[in-house]
């Protein structure tokens, strides 16, 4: 079983996948093709992504009984003993966002002093 999710993709790409593959919700799809062709279908993904991100998880003989490939994602694999983990960076304020202002918002200030 093979499992794509595309986000924030062309929709061509999309398009391109329907050939092999069933998409069960949008950006979502579903198959069985063999290695081969899940590998080709890979290399497009990643060539066709643009701006989007894409991850691909497939059923393996391994522990996990499954892996994953993925494309522009800030998650990503890593091998911990041998089962793959997903590294998630630290949550802080998303790249590019404006600093926080240091206090109280005014609404908590009117809801502490009892003002309207």
């Amino acid at each position: 079983m093979t499992v794509i999710v595309l986000t924030n993709c062309p929709p061509g790409l999309r398009g391109f996948l329907t050939r092999w593959l069933l998409e069960i919700s949008p950006g979502v799809f579903v198959g069985d093709p063999s290695a081969r062709v899940r590998d080709v279908l890979w290399d497009e993904v990643r060539q066709y992504a643009g701006q989007g991100r894409a991850l691909l998880t497939h059923s393996t003989d391994n522990e996990q009984g499954f892996t994953f490939r993925t494309h522009d994602h800030a998650w990503q694999p890593i091998d911990h003993e041998g089962l793959t983990l997903i590294h998630r960076p630290s949550a802080g304020p998303p790249p590019g966002a404006a600093p926080e202002k240091p206090g109280w918002s005014n609404a908590s200030k009117r809801r502490r002093f009892g003002r309207r």
